[in-house]
């Protein structure tokens, strides 16, 4: 892996650097975590120790509720109903909501988290679903948290499967070689796939098909020797 060519150029890696810092905006079908606090956001940072008590119950309560987004962009959420908040960032959203919570609140304080942004990992490495707990996590993350890369798996033939399944985009990555390695900067989107394909070993695949009939033979010839010793 990770082989230098005559096709390695910095500016190409500078520019797909740039590219993978970029946040994640809300869509339809996300469901999304709200934690809203008053005195912008005091509670949080609890100087005095004075509210400890009773954050980790209200914590508790809190996880438990996760808000889906609509088809239409909006989302409903508690005291201010349907708010319109898909194309936004995270951060976006966040002042958005603090605007609508200020007519009921003082100063309010608003964090907005994704619940369901994941990506598929076949191939190769089995069938994992690997969350993005992180926004702009590159190809190089999500391998690392699949397991990595095993001696079975073709690095120089990684694909990267986005947009729907009826018209896909298909990025071709090949990780032997430095710029090839300039592409796992790509940031990872809710939903890709990521297929690495396995290496194929047509002899260790024949002796699997043909081991349930040696195993077979070898256990009817030596009943036939302990027969003969009889």
């Amino acid at each position: 892996m990770f082989k230098l060519d005559d096709q390695f150029d910095e500016n190409d890696l500078a520019a797909a650097v740039l590219h993978a810092e970029r946040n994640y905006v809300i869509q339809t079908d996300d469901y999304l975590s709200i934690n809203v606090y008053t005195n912008r956001g005091e509670r949080i940072i609890d100087p005095n120790k004075e509210l400890q008590q009773n954050m980790t119950t209200q914590r508790r309560i809190e996880e438990d509720f996760t808000y889906l987004v609509q088809k239409d962009g909006t989302v409903k959420l508690p005291i201010i109903g349907q708010v319109k908040i898909d194309s936004l960032t995270l951060n976006q959203a966040e002042s958005q909501l603090e605007i609508a919570y200020n007519t009921f609140y003082k100063d309010s304080f608003v964090k907005l988290g994704y619940v369901n942004k994941r990506v598929i990992v076949l191939g190769a490495m089995g069938g994992q679903l690997i969350p993005l707990l992180n926004e702009n996590m590159t190809l190089i993350e999500v391998l690392a948290l699949a397991g990595g890369l095993e001696m079975g798996a073709k690095s120089q033939n990684i694909k990267v499967i986005r947009g729907t399944l009826s018209k896909p985009e298909v990025f071709q990555i090949d990780l032997s070689t430095i710029s090839g390695m300039q592409k796992t900067m790509l940031s990872m989107e809710p939903g890709d796939i990521i297929y690495i394909e396995p290496w194929r070993r047509p002899w260790l695949e024949s002796t699997k098909d043909i081991a349930p009939l040696l195993s077979l033979l070898s256990s009817t010839l030596a009943l036939i020797l302990v027969l003969q010793n009889l």
